[in-house]
């Protein structure tokens, strides 16, 4: 997603700076990790847990829970890379850095063990 969004935004859209476009490529990215890891529930086939899975997140469903596995290693890295890739790239702009940061944060904080099946205010809770 990150090179596709890169060849779309850079060439393509000329009046786009390049922080901007690296703010946007991390924005996008973690929007759209936050959506299909933390937000969409259940499984798109059938499984044989009696229902357990539809009241779960793909990220609480990812190795039958375990912590700290490769790939969620993996993927608690990447938006990191991205994000100094970012803050690299605007050359540590001021509003860049808090966009980057709090996009950052708000895909990052979900991934913690602590967090794993908590519903904060209820959000997403059914």
């Amino acid at each position: 997603s990150v090179l596709l969004s890169q060849g779309l935004l850079n060439p393509s859209i000329p009046f786009f700076s390049i922080p901007v476009v690296w703010t946007l490529t991390n924005v996008i990215h973690n929007l759209a990790m936050y959506i299909f890891l933390h937000m969409v529930k259940g499984t798109p086939f059938e499984t044989p847990d009696q229902g357990k899975a539809r009241l779960l997140t793909h990220w609480e469903q990812m190795d039958y829970g375990l912590q700290f596995t490769s790939s969620r290693k993996f993927l608690s890295i990447s938006p990191i890379v991205l994000y100094l890739l970012a803050s690299f790239y605007t050359k540590y702009d001021a509003a860049h850095f808090l966009i980057n940061t709090a996009s950052l944060l708000s895909v990052l904080l979900p991934k913690l063990p602590q967090f794993h099946g908590v519903r904060v205010f209820g959000i997403n809770k059914y």
